[in-house]
């Protein structure tokens, strides 16, 4: 038995990590205490990229600023490379691959990178794990790269980042790899199947969070009609079965995420909630667990909104999730609906698993 800290500062887990197929801590059932938590979304590295001034540390900036990922007992956070369908994609993906590995370097020990060897060591760390994701593959070429440019980008994100949590075809607009969920009609295109081609047998997942269902469907068909090693999962996606939104997953798209063993992270954007009712954020999460409660899991999608032109999306959280800190207040709740075991694998299990049979 070894003590380890998991979460906010003179908070101390007692557990012990078992290796069979998975680890995963075990907590002492008789000991009251936060779980880990792992986290699919947040947009930590474009608000870096492109805000000036920006700091990591400043809470009231941004919701997943480090102290509130502290705070909030989080172990394991993706960090998305984010970018628009522009002409200066692919320098502002590269800027952010760059700022990623500025991270780990440069901040105290608090982060470190989530991978093979964290997992494999996780009893021996303190600090969180993060691991980066590309939001849009505009960020791998603009509509005029050619494709010599694309898998050289590709490969040098790649490089720079240690390994890629998933990649998001397109963002909410139509980009040439295929239709973005604000889009009508537009599903897979050809560059679209060629990237999916080269994602190939990296062991890095496709994301269908952003995906129109049309490019949705496109890219399950391609991978079953090629038998394309590649994982599913909707990062950061909440269920069109509670709340009606082009931007949630149809109960269709999200079965076949958990039957070919993906993730889903539940969104904390009050668009994608409820727009009146927080407490529908429970309601997303419970039918989640019910469809598939080893699937279940937390993206948050935590960016900068202090500069967001369309006020009406003001705020853009509930009190209930305004930032990283509340996930302890967020399980507590659950308790009432959830066993405890499926409140363990939404927290930070199912995530676990997942990276670690991904990776072996």
């Amino acid at each position: 038995m070894k003590k380890i800290s998991l979460g906010p500062p003179g908070l101390v887990f007692q557990v012990r990590i078992l290796f069979q197929k998975n680890p995963y801590f075990v907590v002492n059932p008789n000991m009251k205490m936060n779980l880990p938590i792992a986290d699919l979304h947040c947009d930590l590295l474009s608000y870096l990229a492109l805000v000036p001034g920006a700091d990591p540390y400043i809470k009231d900036q941004i919701a997943c600023a480090i102290p509130w990922l502290e705070e909030g007992g989080v172990k394991m956070q993706v960090l998305a490379i984010y970018t628009n369908v522009e002409d200066a994609s692919m320098r502002i993906a590269s800027k952010q691959a760059d700022l990623f590995g500025k991270l780990l370097q440069n901040h105290d020990q608090s982060l470190t990178a989530f991978n093979q060897e964290y997992i494999a060591n996780v009893d021996k760390e303190s600090c969180i794990g993060v691991i980066a994701s590309v939001e849009n593959a505009a960020g791998f070429g603009t509509e005029k790269s050619t494709w010599e440019e694309i898998y050289a980008q590709f490969d040098s994100i790649v490089e720079k980042v240690g390994q890629l949590a998933y990649i998001s075809l397109t963002h909410h607009t139509e980009n040439r790899f295929g239709g973005g969920n604000y889009t009508e009609g537009i599903g897979l295109k050809e560059d679209g199947k060629r990237l999916l081609d080269y994602m190939a047998g990296k062991r890095i997942p496709v994301d269908l969070s952003h995906t129109s269902d049309l490019l949705a469907e496109g890219i399950l068909n391609h991978i079953d009609r090629h038998h394309l090693p590649i994982p599913v999962i909707a990062s950061h996606s909440n269920f069109r079965a509670i709340w009606d939104h082009k931007r949630n997953i149809s109960d269709e798209f999200a079965l076949e995420v958990i039957q070919r063993g993906g993730l889903i992270g539940v969104n904390f954007l009050r668009e994608f909630l409820d727009r009146e009712v927080p407490e529908r954020l429970y309601e997303h999460i419970l039918h989640g667990v019910k469809m598939g409660e080893n699937a279940i899991s937390f993206g948050a999608d935590f960016f900068y909104t202090l500069n967001f032109p369309d006020k009406n999306r003001h705020p853009f959280y509930f009190p209930l999730v305004e930032n990283a800190g509340k996930y302890p207040s967020i399980l507590e709740a659950l308790r009432e609906s959830m066993s405890e075991a499926q409140v363990r694998k939404l927290a930070f299990e199912n995530v676990f698993n997942f990276y670690q049979k991904l990776w072996s």
